[in-house]
This record gives C-alpha cells, sequence and structure tokens, in this order.
C-alpha cells in the first residue's frame, strides 16, 4: 500500500485548522471486505482506492482527500454496523462500497436513513440493490451480476456445442444474480439446464455436491469465487472430475487463478464473463493495468487488477470526477455531487459507463476463456464481448419483471426457450 501518500493526507489533515477542516478536505469511506472469503479482492479493492488517489494528486475539486477504510466480512449486519461508524464516527462525507451482493441491498437500505451523504457501490452485484426500490444517493457504476452473465450462455451454445448443463452456484443474492444472467442468454440461445445446486457462501465442503453431478451433461456452470471457488476445484481434482467447467463472474478472477496450488488447472479451456479483459487492447485499460503494477511492489498486488480492485478504482474515478465538476461543493445535502454523478458518462479503463434512472450502469460484458500462459500460470484471454448491454438484458422492463427476481428457481428456463 502507498505509505507515502497515507501519511502526506494524514500530514495535511493536521496542518489545516480545524475550523477550515470540512472546507478544505473531503473524506471517503472504504467499505470493504476483508474477511471472508472476498478478503484477498477486498484487499485490491483498497489498493485501486489509494491508486485513483494518488493519480489526483491526493486533491478532488480543490479539496484534500481523507479516507478511512472499514472492514467488513461479507454479512448485511457487519456491513451497515461499519458503515454507521463512518458516517457517524469517522464523519465521512462519501462511502465507497461495499463488494458483495447482500452487503449492497443492506447499503441500498441504509443509504436511505442518510440522504445528505453518497453511497458510491464498490463492486457488489446483485440485481435488487437498484432495480428494487432504489436509493436515490446510490450509485453503482459497476454493472451488476446478471449483465455481467450476458453473452456466455450464447457462447458456450454456438461456440463450444454444450447445450445440456448442471449448475452449481453460491446460495445468496449475488450467486442468484449471476446465475440469471448466464441462465437467460443461455436457455434463450437453446441451453437446457438439466440440475441446479446451491452452496453457501464460505463453504469449504464440497463433496457431497460433486458426488451428486450429473455424468451426461457437456458443461458445468460453476458461480462461485474466491476462496470457494479455490475449495471446490481442490475437491473437484481430487475427485478426478473432468467435465468441461463454464464459469461465472468471479469463478476465474484474478483472486483464484493466483492462488496456490495446482487444481486451479481444471479451469484451462474454462469460458467466463464479466466486466473485463485482461488482454483489452483498449489503450485506456492498457494504460490503468499498467500504473497499477507500477504502484505496488510485485509482491503485493495481482499480475493485473482484479474484478473487485478495478470495481473500487471506478467508484472512487467517479466522486473525484464528480467533485471537481462541482468545485468540491457538497452544500445542500450533497445536490450537486449527485447531480454531477448522473450527468455524463464516466470515462473509465473500461470504456465510458452510464448511468440509467436507477443510477445503475449499462456497459461492456468481456467474454474470457482460461488458458496457460506459458510461464506456469494461468491467464484470461478474451475472446468475445456484449456491448451496450442495459440492466434488463435486452428485454422491456415488464418481460423482465414479469421473470421474477433472481432466487434459486427463477429463472425458468423452458419459459425462456419458448419465449426465444
Amino acid at each position: 500500500m502507498k505509505k507515502a501518500l497515507i501519511a502526506s493526507v494524514s500530514m495535511a489533515a493536521l496542518l489545516v485548522p480545524a475550523g477550515a477542516m470540512a472546507q478544505d478536505t473531503v473524506k471517503f469511506g472504504i467499505l470493504v471486505a476483508l474477511e471472508g472469503a472476498f478478503a484477498e479482492g477486498g484487499a485490491d479493492g483498497v489498493r485501486n482506492v489509494e491508486l485513483a488517489i494518488e493519480q489526483a494528486g491526493g486533491m478532488a475539486g480543490g479539496k484534500t482527500i481523507e479516507y478511512v477504510v472499514a472492514p467488513t466480512d461479507t454479512t448485511p449486519d457487519t456491513t451497515v454496523r461499519q458503515a454507521r461508524k463512518l458516517i457517524e464516527q469517522d464523519g465521512v462525507d462519501i462511502i465507497l462500497g461495499p463488494l458483495s451482493g447482500s452487503e449492497g441491498i443492506a447499503m441500498r437500505d441504509y443509504a436511505k436513513t442518510i440522504p445528505e451523504k453518497t453511497v458510491i457501490n464498490g463492486i457488489s452485484g446483485a440485481l435488487e440493490t437498484t432495480w428494487v426500490d432504489p436509493a436515490e444517493n446510490f450509485f453503482r457504476f459497476n454493472l451488476d451480476g446478471a449483465q455481467w452473465g450476458a453473452g456466455l450462455g450464447s457462447y458456450v451454445v454456438e461456440e463450444k456445442g454444450w447445450t445440456k448443463v448442471a449448475t452449481v452456484a453460491a446460495d445468496y443474492s449475488f450467486g442468484y444474480t449471476n446465475f440469471l444472467g448466464f441462465a437467460v442468454d443461455f436457455c434463450r440461445s437453446g441451453g437446457e439446464i438439466v440440475e441446479r445446486f446451491w452452496v453457501p457462501l464460505g463453504s469449504s465442503d464440497f463433496g457431497g455436491v460433486i458426488a451428486a453431478l450429473p455424468d451426461d451433461v457437456d458443461a458445468i456452470y460453476l458461480g462461485v469465487g474466491g476462496t470457494d471457488a479455490i475449495n471446490f476445484l481442490n475437491q473437484y481434482s481430487q475427485a478426478g472430475a473432468e467435465t468441461n467447467l463454464i464459469g461465472g463472474t468471479i469463478m476465474a478472477d484474478q483472486t483464484v487463478l493466483t492462488s496456490r496450488g495446482r487444481a486451479k488447472e481444471a479451469l484451462i479451456g474454462t469460458p467466463t464473463s464479466g466486466a473485463l479483459a485482461e488482454d483489452n487492447p483498449d489503450p485506456a485499460w492498457q494504460e490503468y493495468v499498467k500504473a497499477y503494477q507500477d504502484a505496488f511492489p510485485e509482491d503485493e498486488r495481482f499480475p493485473s487488477p482484479s474484478l473487485f480492485g478495478v470495481g473500487y478504482y471506478v467508484a472512487a474515478l467517479a466522486a473525484i470526477d464528480a467533485l471537481n465538476e462541482i468545485d468540491g461543493d457538497l452544500s445542500d445535502g450533497q445536490e450537486k455531487f449527485r447531480a454531477a454523478l448522473a450527468d455524463d458518462p464516466l470515462d473509465t479503463p473500461l470504456g465510458p459507463v452510464s448511468l440509467n434512472e436507477n443510477r445503475q450502469a449499462s456497459g461492456t460484458v468481456f467474454i474470457n476463456e482460461v488458458q496457460e500462459d506459458g510461464a506456469g500460470g494461468l491467464k484470461n484471454v478474451m475472446v468475445g464481448k456484449a456491448e451496450n448491454v442495459n440492466q434488463t438484458l435486452g428485454m422491456s422492463m415488464e418481460d423482465f419483471r414479469a421473470m421474477g427476481l433472481p432466487s434459486r428457481d427463477t429463472p425458468d428456463c423452458a419459459a425462456l426457450a419458448d419465449a426465444g
């Protein structure tokens, strides 16, 4: 982490007269999971906020940026408790976070109790966060989990010829949402889901599920991530399973590909979809990756930014960009700040990001495949993309709502196939 940056920011705060602090500083609260299955990704989130602040010279809207890190464990109760501390004790102006799906739903509700503050999502991806009764002061510049699944189903049907699958996914809001995006695309392309398995977040024993997986399928969809993904792959390899794999968005992230052990090699050839492509030739992405690599020692970062890191980086960019646009004016319950956030498309390493009426991003989804990197490791290689993916996956709002919210049983594959 950038200790020099932290020290300079803290020293600047000490040198400012107490009466001028509110005018001359802006305080971010980084609400991020640093315990549980996504702890490594959360740490990358913090690194990326630090990177964005450093690139801005430690300033936004003419004010010195201070920040406080509030660690969570991905549970909604802990998240709200830490968010309350950020507001009531630490006095932050803006919250950047949270990371995980159910945390996002909880923060949507908490945001309604602090109408004069603003929450910019970190990387949480549950659909309901911005789709069901959204909070006017909650902004999400990343696609939701369903959007991240767009394009993957049609890719495996059309390019791989995999039309019959079983699925294993995390039994919580993001697991449902990410699965829904894949399933909508897969079933409308003529695919069949023969059986669905759901596993608790933070699982360590997948033996029963692995033993129950059917043999007569073309592939297994895996909608788990972090240490859950690593544990699954270890046990899957030990069981001698060799069925083709399809990865959910967080299945083959840097947090998994850089893990120790050889079990992750079961991912070779696995297609996934999500917010980024590590080999994206876009100059904005390449410049960002280099800046990330240059900012942190090799043994303190991933080879390239993780999904989690990118989400927090974009959230920090959004806050800094809006503050610059309004010269740091957070008066009147941050009304000008929120108008600036919602206004123009934000230029990001992933391309321009625009928000809909729910303050939810639309944008590009990248299709990747896991391959060997030639140096004993693994990498993701871009094989396609779906552009301008909106929150309703190209369906009308009426049809999307009629499908129902993501759950163990939604979507209904047979109904989607008939509609397709």
